[in-house]
């Protein structure tokens, strides 16, 4: 009885040790926290970078995210991102691969302008997200000055500095 205690006290202290680490990750970043550097890759397989020189961070967690970035930004001059000191990440981590694969990337290899792929979750947990909204995040000397959502392209036009 006492071995079986302690075996699932150990157990529990295990997945515990394990889940901290995440769930201190699984908190979004806020106005004046540093952006650690990062890179992705892009849908062509080339690095996508967060870092001194980014200005605007534009991204999308979820599909109706993506959609309003697509709409916003397909439209405009391929080099319209760089311009803006802006990179565009997105969060497709919980795509299954084969989707990824076969469907997702061939369409997004049509973009004109480079996409950061999140393809892990802990990639950009870190990034404040809401549902069906795309995320604008403003960088001041690499700390977010400040989180804008859009829940439209007008929104996001406006956001990023387009209007």
């Amino acid at each position: 009885m006492k071995l079986a205690e302690n075996l699932r006290s150990g157990v529990l202290m295990a997945i515990l040790a394990f889940a901290a680490p995440l769930a201190a990750n699984a908190t979004p970043i806020g106005p004046g926290a540093s952006l650690p550097p990062l890179t992705l890759e892009d849908q062509h397989g080339k690095p996508v970078s967060v870092d001194a020189g980014t200005k605007i961070v534009v991204f999308s967690a979820d599909k109706a995210g993506n959609s309003i970035v697509q709409e916003t930004l397909s439209p405009l001059p391929a080099d319209t991102l760089s311009r803006l000191k802006a990179v565009y990440l997105a969060d497709i981590s919980a795509m299954p691969t084969v989707i990824t694969r076969l469907f997702a990337l061939p369409k997004l290899r049509e973009r004109p302008f480079p996409i950061g792929l999140g393809r892990e979750a802990a990639q950009l947990a870190d990034l404040p997200r809401q549902a069906g909204m795309a995320t604008v995040l403003r960088l001041q000397d690499n700390k977010l000055a400040n989180v804008k959502y859009a829940k439209d392209a007008s929104e996001l036009r406006q956001a990023i500095g387009l209007e």
